[in-house]
Formats: C-alpha cells, structure tokens, sequence
C-alpha cells in the first residue's frame, strides 16, 4: 500500500464521516448518493434523498416509475439532467443488465449520466473495486500534495492527476470503500477550498503546497470568463378559479420535463404569444418585481406577468399546457423560480 493511502485510510478511521445514509454496500443506493451529491452539498442532499428512496426503494421501482414522478421528488435539487438519466439508467440496468446493478467500472460508466469518477466510486464502495476517483474534492487534494500547476479542467493536467491517482491506491481492494471515502471527506472538511485545515490533514508532512506555502494557489483556478445574461418573461396565468397555466419543457435543456410557466420574450409580446400561441384571450396585470436565477454557465432575469383568462378557459389541443392547483403545482416536477413565485 502506498503511504499515501495508508495515511488517508488512517485518518478517516478515526476521523471521517461515518453516519451517512449511503454508507452501505449497496450498489442503487451508492449509485443515488452519487449522482444527488454532484454539484450539490451533502446537507442538501440528505433529505432528498431519503424521501427518494421511500418512493424509489430498488432500481426495479425507479424503473417502472413515470418520469414525472421522478422528476416531482427531484425539484428543488437543481441539474434536472442528472434525474432523466437516472430514470434512463435505471430502466437501461433492467433490460441490458437483468436488474443486477453492473460490477465492473467499464460497464457502469456506459450507464447514462455516469463518467468514469463516479463509476469507479460506485465499484469502490458496493464491490471493494480497485479503482480511482477523481471529482472536484480529489482534485483540489492531489494538485495541492503533488504541487501540480494548471486549471485541473484541461485535459493535460487531468491526465497528470489520474495516472496519480491510479499510482495512489490501496493494493487491497478491501480497503477501497474507506480509502475512497477517505479522499472525500478530506477534500470536503479539511483540504477545502479556501482556508485549508493543514494542522489536521494527514499528508501534511510532505504536501507540496504546505511545504512552499501555495495551498490558496492550488489547484489553479479556471481562468474567468464573463457571465452571460439572459432574460425570460414568466406568464403567471390563472383561470376564474385560481387555477395556474403551466407548460411541459422539452425533455433536453434547461428545465428538461418539468412543468414550468409559458414564457415569452417581452412583455409587449405576451398579449399576442397568448393569443397565437396558447390560443387565449387574457388580461394583463403589472408585472411584478425581476428576480435574477443562477445557473452554472449564465443568469437568468426573470420578469413574472400576471395574467387572467377573460374568456372560456378550454385550452388548445396541446398536451404541453395543464391547468394546475396551486398545491398539484407545487407537489409537481417543477423549477425552483416557479416554486418560489408559488411559496412567496
């Protein structure tokens, strides 16, 4: 075993995180954590997650489930791409994998929305798989011990940082699953981004960046690049019964398959986008205040119009569009700018 590894295995013997709900060897529910915890916090996670799991207890029922009831325990967790390809994959485990979760690194990164980190996660704690990881936390830890320059996105320096993780493992495949979670409870709790807990990291003794005191340069950051933005008018529609209009997205892009509000370009063209294209006559109310959503690669200026429909509420022959209560909406797969206009 390498010192490295030994070390790690060690600390988070006695020092990791050992009372989370994932923490078992079992492949669905490693796999779930996996794909929930990507770009999202462990706090966060937590109570969605067990929710899910209630509903989904085994991929046979994610599988069989419609892809909106996946999507209505997802909303509010963001990256809804991640819960189409669950639901992908899990019906993919079914037919191509006779419900048997896949073993072998290889074959589960065929697996929609499963890259070659995140399989090999999964085959290190549900099979004791000798087999690296290398997601955000891992990254920031290797460029620190290792001293290695470069942003950790371009495809040089990744490779630098897996043939070092390769070199790093444990020889036992064993003790994969704590030297697996070993790496990421270190990069979550004390090799963080800013202000790393050095007096408490187990490889300090001979971490390059400690030694030439770089650690708040280390992993070197993606170069900037300016935020575009973006702006959407938001037609909060309702009927003579207070019922809301909502509209199905298309299942790619943002938003893919969550019911969400029709949206127009401006507010000078909602009246007409109402009339040709949802084929209703309304009445338009002031719009309400802008609010700014966030998403990983723009901002998106959110105007919210309130309208009424002024005649009959029959709506055209579109599947897309439903009239909802306001508590069918919000138990529904919909975006967290429409479940905060509906809880605000």
């Amino acid at each position: 075993m390498s010192r490295f590894a030994e070390r790690l295995i060690g600390w988070q013997r006695e020092h990791g995180r050992h009372d989370l709900p994932w923490q078992v060897a079992d492949a669905y529910r490693v796999w779930l954590s996996e794909i929930m915890l990507q770009q999202t916090q462990v706090t966060t996670v937590i109570d969605y997650y067990q929710r899910f799991l209630l509903r989904f207890p085994d991929i046979a029922s994610l599988a069989s489930a419609p892809l909106d009831d996946v999507l209505a325990l997802w909303s509010g967790l963001g990256y809804y791409t991640r819960a189409r390809n669950l639901h992908k994959a899990a019906q993919m485990v079914m037919t191509d994998f006779g419900g048997t979760f896949p073993r072998a690194p290889a074959e589960i990164e065929t697996l929609p929305g499963i890259g070659r980190s995140t399989a090999a996660a999964i085959a290190a704690f549900s099979f004791d798989t000798r087999s690296a990881i290398l997601d955000g936390n891992v990254k920031r830890v290797l460029a620190r011990w290792a001293g290695i320059d470069g942003f950790p996105g371009q495809k040089a320096i990744e490779n630098k940082l897996w043939t070092l993780a390769d070199s790093l493992l444990p020889a036992s495949g064993s003790d994969m699953p704590a030297y697996t979670q070993a790496q990421m409870d270190l990069g979550a709790t004390v090799c963080t981004p800013k202000k790393p807990a050095c007096l408490a990291c187990p490889v300090s003794d001979d971490c390059i960046a400690r030694m030439t005191g770089r650690q708040t340069e280390l992993p070197t950051p993606k170069p900037k690049k300016a935020v575009p933005e973006r702006s959407t008018v938001m037609l909060l529609i309702r009927d003579d019964t207070g019922r809301l209009l909502l509209q199905k997205r298309p299942p790619t892009g943002i938003w893919g398959g969550l019911w969400s509000l029709p949206e127009t370009g401006s507010t000078l063209g909602a009246e007409r986008y109402c009339t040709d294209t949802l084929k209703l006559e309304v009445e338009l109310d002031p719009a309400l205040p802008d609010f700014v959503h966030v998403f990983t690669h723009f901002r998106l200026t959110i105007t919210p119009l309130p309208a009424s429909v002024t005649g009959a509420a029959a709506l055209a022959d579109d599947a897309s569009l439903r009239w909802f209560e306001r508590s069918e909406a919000l138990a529904a797969g919909i975006p967290t700018p429409l479940r905060r206009l509906l809880t605000t």
